[in-house]
């Protein structure tokens, strides 16, 4: 018999979710719970920036518990969403650090031993809970070399970057690219506008396509309507799916 062709996903992830952004987000989840159930994936931050400890927010809590229970996915995203490590001379690493991430590469620059531990932190906090993590995402996407060894001892079934996808602990990358807008500034947003134009056109027959939303998009209401037109022009195509979900049911 032939091949059957695999089945087209997609996820709508939002990222730093805390107590901080979770109003922003208020408007678009409803109007994307109006679309039918389409399960969110939410980059949940245990302490964002030092300011916000989930520990002294439980209205937040019981927020994020009611979305678990109607299917949405919660995912650990860093700790402090705060890059704190050492500075280094290299003039590759100081624009990473500062100027791409806005100092905000959390998990960029930090060793094995401290990645292990904020990890254990933040794993600790969403189990005290009782919220159910099968991923991990850094801040930025971006990983140290300690931080992937790291992530290899802990009993999670993903993490992800800006490329795709990787199944934990074998590291094994499966392809799904990213729509994202860097909404910082007017050239910004229009260079994301195209590029996700591009994108969208390229990744057709990709199997899962993520969305990737920030709180700062929520502040321009162009942005707001690029999301919802796309996901609701994806839904004729693509089943929607956290991507624990697509994780699990992707064949190893």
């Amino acid at each position: 018999m032939p091949e059957q062709p695999a089945k087209l996903a997609l996820s709508v992830v939002l990222h730093d979710v805390t107590p901080a952004s979770w109003a922003l987000y208020q408007d678009f989840i409803k109007a994307v719970d109006a679309m039918g159930r389409i399960p969110l994936t939410l980059l949940v931050v245990p302490d964002f920036h030092y300011q916000y400890n989930l520990e002294r927010f439980p209205d937040f809590r019981s927020a994020i518990e009611r979305r678990i229970a109607c299917g949405d996915e919660v995912v650990l995203h860093g700790y402090y969403h705060q890059d704190d490590s050492p500075m280094h001379s290299n003039p590759w690493n100081q624009f990473m650090r500062r100027i791409y991430t806005h100092e905000e590469g959390e998990f960029y620059g930090l060793d094995e031993g401290r990645a292990r531990e904020r990890l254990e932190r933040g794993l600790e906090l969403f189990s005290r809970y009782h919220w159910p993590v099968a991923g991990f995402v850094a801040p930025a996407w971006l990983m140290s070399k300690g931080t992937q060894a790291a992530l290899r001892t802990f009993p999670l079934s993903y993490t992800s970057d800006l490329r795709g996808v990787i199944r934990l602990p074998e590291w094994q990358r499966l392809e799904s690219p990213t729509l994202v807008w860097s909404s910082r500034s007017a050239a910004r947003r229009l260079a994301s506008r195209y590029w996700n134009q591009l994108s969208l056109a390229r990744s057709s027959s990709s199997t899962l396509l993520r969305l990737g939303l920030h709180p700062l998009d929520m502040r321009h209401p162009g942005i707001v309507h690029f999301w919802l037109e796309t996901l609701e022009s994806l839904l004729s195509t693509r089943t929607p799916q956290t991507k624990g979900q697509w994780v699990n049911g992707c064949s190893p």
